[in-house]
């Protein structure tokens, strides 16, 4: 059995999920922004994690920013069933940080 499954499975809205997932903020470039140095990796990352057995994947619109949801659906597109990717909304930087 793998460690995602040995992990428990937790309630995420209607769904129930393994609580051991995927954080794809590290899919993009360096300091979280710009693309990847290798996108193909970053692909199969995402896909050895699925096959793994993850079934939820933590990301933002503000990874890369826009890089990070590219590569999940260039990855995983299209979604499985039970696959459950969850995002954050209205993060914002300006010249402050």
């Amino acid at each position: 059995m793998s460690s995602v499954k040995l992990s428990g499975t937790a309630t995420l809205g209607d769904r129930q999920v393994y609580r051991l997932g995927y954080g794809a903020m590290q899919l993009a470039g360096p300091g979280v922004f710009g693309p990847p140095k290798d996108p193909q990796t970053a692909i199969r990352v995402l896909q050895e994690a699925v096959e793994s057995g993850v079934n939820h994947i933590d990301t933002s619109d503000f990874y890369g920013p826009h890089v990070t949801n590219q590569l999940i659906r260039q990855a995983l597109h299209p979604y499985s069933a039970d696959l459950c990717i969850v995002t954050k909304v209205s993060a914002r930087r300006d010249d402050k940080g």
